[in-house]
């Protein structure tokens, strides 16, 4: 069984007044984009998100084939690590692979190659270049959320904190690029990336 986190419940404050979660690209809510991609190989999506989104994005995952679970945070507003721990925590498989809402262009095959990479490990994470891709990784869930939470009670707030703290393999840039494009970490975090993404659609 693979799992999927979508973390979802960011302010999106570069995106402007909109939620860019459920902002409509090309006719279709963002998050229902990523949802569409990486469902192709997982077997069940958490979302994690604010108390406030629960509904629009029930609405915006109408008919979405995969079972689907809703992960509020307890605490709005804590960041990313606090948002992953949460999801991972509601996930029921093993592994899953965490995804930022505003990665429309994920590769599915990519995902399921982190999948294989992370066997035996706690991560699989991608670092294609001097940075690595948190929030498109596949984590053992118990081991990722139970790290996110020591960091937190450290008073670390950034992703890489709790991965420091874990297993992982490194997926570099020779081995992303032998397999996919990077557009598949492309991120749409600004109203003018997103307006420029419509047309790819």
């Amino acid at each position: 069984m693979r799992g999927g986190l979508i973390v979802a419940g960011g302010r999106s404050t570069r995106f402007g007044e909109e939620d860019k979660a459920l902002a409509t690209l090309a006719g279709t809510p963002m998050i229902r984009r990523v949802a569409d991609r990486i469902g192709r190989v997982v077997d069940s999506l958490v979302v994690n998100c604010r108390a406030d989104q629960i509904d629009p994005i029930r609405d915006a995952l109408t008919d979405y084939d995969l079972d689907t679970t809703v992960a509020p945070d307890e605490k709005p507003d804590k960041g990313p690590v606090a948002g992953i721990a949460t999801g991972l925590r509601a996930v029921e498989s093993e592994y899953a692979v965490v995804v930022a809402c505003d990665m429309p262009f994920i590769d599915p095959d990519f995902v399921s190659y982190l999948f294989d990479r992370v066997a035996g490990h706690d991560a699989a994470v991608p670092r294609p270049d001097e940075w690595f891709q948190t929030t498109q990784a596949v984590y053992r869930a118990d081991a990722m959320a139970e790290a996110c939470e020591g960091a937190l009670a450290r008073g670390e707030h950034r992703v890489v904190e709790p991965i420091n703290t874990l297993d992982y393999v490194v997926v570099d840039r020779t081995e992303i690029e032998a397999r996919t494009s990077l557009t598949t970490f492309e991120n749409l975090n600004t109203r003018e990336a997103f307006e420029a993404a419509q047309d790819r659609f």
